[in-house]
C-alpha cells in the first residue's frame, strides 16, 4: 500500500509540473506600434478581382529616423478559391444564408 501511495503522489506531482508548464507565456516580440526610427512595416492582403482571380497585395513601408523613407508595393494575380455558403447577421440580429468568396489564409514566417 505504501508503494502505491508513493507512486500516486509522484504521478500527481509530475502531472502538476506538466500542466503548469503548458501556460501561455507572453510573447515579447508582439507590438502594437512601429518603431519609426528604423523599421520595415509589412502588410499582406488579398483583394477579390473577379470570379476567377484574386490579387495578392504585399506592401512594405521603410521607416528611417521618424519618416517614411520608401514604400514598396507588389501585386500578384492568384487564382480565386471560389464561393462558400455561410450565415450572415445584420445589426438587428437577423441571420440569412449567403454566398461569399472564399478568402486565403495568410501565414508569415520571419527568420
Amino acid at each position: 500500500m505504501q508503494i502505491d501511495k508513493l507512486k500516486l503522489t509522484a504521478l500527481l506531482l509530475l502531472a502538476i509540473v506538466f500542466f503548469s508548464s503548458c501556460k501561455d507565456k507572453p510573447n515579447e516580440d508582439l507590438t502594437n506600434t512601429v518603431n519609426k526610427n528604423g523599421a520595415v512595416e509589412s502588410a499582406v492582403t488579398v483583394e477579390h478581382l473577379d470570379t476567377i482571380n484574386d490579387v495578392l497585395v504585399t506592401k512594405h513601408v521603410l521607416w528611417y529616423h521618424g519618416q517614411e523613407f520608401k514604400t514598396i508595393l507588389y501585386r500578384d494575380t492568384v487564382p480565386a478559391l471560389g464561393i462558400e455558403n455561410t450565415t450572415a447577421e445584420n445589426t438587428n440580429g437577423d441571420t440569412k444564408n449567403v454566398q461569399v468568396k472564399k478568402d486565403y489564409e495568410i501565414f508569415i514566417t520571419v527568420k
